[in-house]
């Protein structure tokens, strides 16, 4: 194929991605758990990216591990890849520097189980912003170096189980592991959630930090934090549209691609506003948006 990452592929072409979690998260027709039998499952999802969801849920490496392995025994996906794509959503908060520096161990063990990528939960600072996306890089990648980042902290071990799942040698693994679109021919891709007024008030930061490839408004936190309790689900109060509206334009402003919550009603209406990731609950609400795009299927 192409590209070994779908989402990526997609989103190159300018068609929106929509993903899927787990159905306790309130998805429909998601996997029920993450281990291997669900991951046979899975590999036949009418998903772009699969979110495994570690934030709110017990870090389990080796459960995701299983996953992994049942996708890649389960597949190719209807789109002829290996697997699809999944991105992880992070166990830690992007509070600050210090925080994503000191739980960067975490990052190396997610990403030798063979996910496509991670999801920065509570993206504060660009400082955590740009040790979230450092620690996700090999420092023998030199795109964006001097140039908002500094070198790649994350170390060998793990590059061959991750090779395996992409169906590559270690050596195509190292030329290929490296952060999208801050390398153009990198296979991960990193996202950030911004989801409070702290992160608010920087989002045209943290949006332009090098190698974020979508950035997510996340209602029900941001809710919470606006104090604008049951305003979480449309129509938004004015305070929560006016703090959404904030964050696509600095995803449009900074080139980067948006991600929100769809629904039937507001599908098209978000595609048409620069919306390139959904966060979708059900399959019907992607075959609207898919068809409004004239998307070529399969998958």
């Amino acid at each position: 194929m192409p590209r070994i990452n779908r989402a990526i592929e997609l989103l190159q072409q300018g068609q929106p991605v929509y993903y899927i979690g787990t159905e306790d998260s309130g998805f429909v027709g998601g996997p029920k758990d993450y281990n291997y039998e669900e991951g046979v499952k899975a590999a036949k999802t009418w998903a772009d990216i699969i979110l495994v969801i570690m934030e709110h849920l017990p870090y389990d490496i080796t459960r995701l591990r299983d996953f992994m392995c049942g996708l890649a025994d389960g597949g190719p996906t209807r789109s002829g890849h290996r697997t699809p794509a999944v991105l992880v959503e992070t166990p830690f908060s992007g509070v600050d520097e210090n925080v994503v520096r000191a739980n960067s161990w975490m990052v190396n063990q997610i990403l030798a189980t063979g996910v496509h990528g991670l999801l920065l939960c509570h993206a504060d600072t660009p400082a955590a912003v740009k040790a979230f996306v450092e620690a996700a890089r090999y420092p023998h990648y030199k795109s964006g170096v001097g140039q908002g980042l500094d070198e790649g902290r994350r170390g060998s071990g793990g590059q061959d189980t991750a090779g395996k799942i992409w169906g590559i040698s270690v050596q195509e693994y190292f030329q290929k592991a490296d952060v999208w679109p801050v390398n153009p021919e990198g296979e991960i891709l990193l996202a950030l959630k911004i989801e409070n007024k702290r992160g608010l008030a920087k989002a045209e930061e943290n949006v332009k930090v090098p190698g974020v490839g979508f950035v997510e408004w996340a209602p029900l936190d941001m809710s919470l934090s606006l104090g604008a309790l049951g305003g979480n689900l449309p129509p938004y109060p004015p305070i929560m549209e006016e703090s959404r509206r904030r964050v696509v334009a600095a995803a449009r402003a900074a080139g980067v691609a948006y991600a929100g919550q769809v629904n039937q009603n507001n599908v098209t209406d978000y595609i048409q506003e620069g919306l390139r990731v959904g966060v979708a609950l059900s399959p019907d609400i992607v075959e609207i948006g898919r068809r409004f795009t004239k998307r070529t299927m399969p998958w």
